[in-house]
């Protein structure tokens, strides 16, 4: 863990509400967007973001400085995500249309991530068919395959956060990846 968190952290632990506030300042971001990958919904995103926090300040004393802040955080986190996604509805196709809105589509109700059509232009096809291709994975294989290759992690940091061996991980990324290949083989 490094000098700055690990302060903080004690700090925190002391009461300084300051230290908790540069605490939340230093992940809110970076949760958001891995629960927003997982999830693909904002307001679950940011219900999740607020859920973590909460946790991570009511029980801050349970925390193991022996592990990484980041693996304590990213773990309650994604633990939030995994039960929110058993916890949903079955999901409709996003081709259907609306039975509420006639000529829409699934994909017009997806909340917006505050894009410009000119940064949409950007964005590539190629990265546009990926996203959906890890979105239709089943959620095991999605939450390690975005921690390790959207958010980078290492196998041992995923498998931190998600409390698994790394053998366990190892395995699911490569059916994940395997799973990838067969749904974009014919697309790209």
């Amino acid at each position: 863990m490094n000098l700055l968190e690990s302060q903080l952290v004690k700090l925190a632990l002391k009461g300084d509400q300051a230290a908790f506030a540069e605490l939340v300042e230093l992940y809110q971001e970076k949760l958001y967007h891995m629960a927003y990958r997982m999830l693909n919904n904002r307001q679950e995103a940011e219900d999740v973001v607020q859920d973590t926090f909460m946790r991570v300040y009511n029980n801050l004393e349970r925390y193991d400085d022996t592990m990484k802040f980041s693996t304590w955080i990213y773990r309650i986190a994604t633990n939030l995500c995994i039960d929110r996604l058993r916890k949903r509805k079955p999901i409709y196709s996003l081709d259907a249309e609306s039975s509420e809105y006639e000529g829409l589509d699934g994909y017009s109700m997806i909340p917006s991530d505050n894009r410009t059509p000119e940064s949409e232009l950007l964005l590539s096809e190629t990265q546009r068919i990926i996203h959906q291709a890890i979105d239709t994975l089943p959620p095991k294989y999605k939450t390690v395959m975005i921690l390790r290759y959207i958010h980078e992690l290492s196998l041992q940091e995923v498998g931190d956060i998600l409390d698994m061996p790394v053998t366990t991980i190892k395995t699911r990324v490569h059916r994940g990846r395997e799973f990838l290949r067969k749904k974009l083989e014919h697309r790209l």
